[in-house]
């Protein structure tokens, strides 16, 4: 079978192993081969002792006897260089490599994590590290120490008898196709196990997550079955790989067994016909030892090196997919305005959630977005984030059109204070900060206008949020996401129904404070029609069924007493 070349993606992961790393991998390659040649010298001695012991020369055994003591001295700092430099080669490895994955995934834009199944990265991130760790990495320096121990016992007992080395050869042969033909199916069972490892960490996270709504409709037997199911496909597919890998080592212990006895009786039939002494005969059988480890390892060893590519290509693959989009770099910085003309766009194509929207969004601005729930309000933030790239029309930043735009420029523009919050399991300072380093004064500010004070007051900075901020009301959740956001200072500022979950009160007053920030162009999706706060926006825009159905100042709307009336009256009772 044709071997596939690497992608450009999969070759990048595999240079993340030796970056910055090659010393490490040389050391530990160098003590690799040092520490061999040790043990071809114990070989070695334990002939030249036999023939001593045949000729009687008592001198000659001490002097094998010194040589032999300062043999085993010197293997204790070669063995430490070897699993030293080993340890390091593969702690930097494993280091760059997640970095390098971590990077691909972060580069990716938030629509397209979206579409993805985040169990994957859990299971490659972590089942698969381990399988590369132990397969890969380590069997770097493992299948080089037994390809060398094999060529080197072959050189070393032909330099005493090629007769015997050359039956050595021809027994060697079988194990060695073995080797050849298992790899690609173990790299197939092995990936087959990723994927059903893939598979049930998303089940798992699945079933977590909504643990509460399970508990509520008592679906736990239900939900028992969905992970009965997945586990028992992750356990069959390693069952099967465990039974290829089993099979692969009967066969390849056999023939290490038929290597070994034959060539200790033919060693034996030489020695007997005067051709070899009795020491070549003790040499043979040890460096056969050597061989018969070798015969048994390099076909494992091999095989499990491309089952544990297979897993790093697929790492390669999978944040590949759905890259984030390349672009030009726009500044941090709206000069005139953000504009929507015949703006179209749907989930589904053939489902349009927006029609036909054109709006102009001027810099400095302040703007709202009301309408009935479904009607397309989030959406259309999304698609002012980036988030997708599908719609018909146009919809430009100072003239630069969105889908031109490096998204993670883009963020610089723009930041998005959502309905759904995320906490970090992290105290309340870092969860505000996003972990960088701000000025305590704008820090003081944001936590302000977000109307955290109290609870920092309370609470102080160092306070952990707990998973998700499963320590905190979903109000105070609310808030932090505020604070977060205006710490960014981006030039413009999207707020998708951002105080739902707070109070009255309080919701004015974050609203009210955001409104009276200077600089910012701010677009407000809101369900909470208050007079005070609706006559503050420069102009309100009004959804109904993905279409813009009025436009105007909050006096003039109501004067019209077309949706928009009706809307506020409904709302306010």
């Amino acid at each position: 079978m044709k071997r596939n070349k690497r992608t450009p993606a999969a070759r990048e992961y595999f240079r993340a192993f030796y970056e910055d790393n090659r010393l490490h991998f040389a050391v530990g390659m160098a003590f690799t081969v040092l520490s061999l040649g040790v043990g071809f010298l114990i070989s070695w001695v334990l002939g030249a002792v036999m023939d001593t012991i045949t000729t009687g020369d008592l001198g000659r055994l001490w002097t094998i006897l010194v040589l032999m003591a300062g043999v085993m001295v010197l293997n204790i700092p070669l063995d430490a260089g070897y699993y030293g430099g080993r340890a390091l080669f593969i702690h930097q490895a494993l280091r760059q490599y997640k970095a390098l994955a971590f990077r691909k995934l972060s580069e990716k834009s938030i629509s397209a994590l979206s579409q993805e199944n985040t169990g994957r990265y859990l299971s490659t991130l972590t089942n698969d590290v381990t399988t590369i760790e132990t397969d890969y990495l380590q069997n770097s320096f493992d299948l080089l120490m037994q390809v060398l121990l094999f060529f080197g016992a072959l050189a070393m007992m032909c330099w005493y008898s090629p007769m015997l080395t050359l039956l050595a050869v021809a027994l060697s042969l079988p194990p060695i196709a073995l080797s050849l033909l298992t790899g690609e199916p173990m790299a197939k069972r092995a990936k087959a196990v990723s994927d059903r490892n893939e598979g049930f960490m998303a089940q798992i996270k699945d079933l977590l997550s909504g643990f509460a709504v399970i508990k509520s409709f008592k679906a736990e037997k239900e939900v028992g079955k969905l992970f009965d199911s997945a586990n028992r496909a992750v356990e069959d597919a390693k069952r099967r790989r465990r039974y290829f890998e089993g099979g692969v080592r009967c066969l390849s212990g056999t023939f290490s067994l038929i290597f070994q006895i034959g060539i200790f009786i033919i060693g034996a039939y030489l020695a007997i016909r005067g051709d070899i002494t009795s020491g070549t005969v003790i040499v043979f059988v040890n460096l056969s030892g050597y061989l018969v480890q070798s015969i048994g390892s390099i076909p494992q060893y091999w095989a499990n090196r491309k089952a544990a590519a297979a897993l790093v290509e697929k790492l390669a693959e999978v944040t590949d997919e759905h890259a984030g989009r390349s672009g030009d770099p726009v500044p941090p910085e709206l000069n005139e305005a953000i504009t929507l003309e015949n703006v179209t766009f749907g989930y589904e194509p053939e489902k349009p959630v927006l029609r036909d929207v054109s709006m102009r969004l001027e810099a400095g601005k302040k703007y709202a977005l009301v309408g009935g729930s479904g009607s397309g309000k989030s959406t259309l933030l999304n698609l002012l984030m980036g988030a997708y790239d599908g719609y018909k029309g146009s919809i430009a930043i100072d003239g630069k059109e969105l889908r031109e735009i490096d998204t993670d420029s883009l963020y610089d523009v723009m930041s998005l204070i959502g309905q759904n919050v995320f906490l970090f399991d992290d105290t309340l300072y870092q969860n505000i900060t996003m972990f960088r380093d701000f000025p305590e004064d704008k820090l003081e500010l944001a936590v302000h206008r977000a109307g955290l004070d109290g609870l920092i007051e309370q609470k102080g900075e160092s306070y952990r949020c707990g998973e998700n901020g499963n320590g905190l009301s979903g109000g105070e959740r609310q808030r932090v996401s505020i604070a977060r956001c205006l710490m960014r200072e981006t030039p413009v500022l999207l707020l998708d129904e951002a105080t739902a979950a707070l109070d009255n009160q309080t919701a004015f007053s974050v609203t009210d404070a955001i409104l009276h920030l200077d600089g910012l162009t701010r677009m407000v999706v809101t369900h909470r029609l208050e007079a005070e706060l609706l006559a503050q926006y420069d102009e309100i825009f009004v959804l109904r069924g993905g279409e813009v159905c009025e436009r105007g100042k909050f006096d003039d709307l109501m004067e019209r007493k077309e949706y928009f009336y009706s809307l506020y009256n409904v709302t306010n009772g």
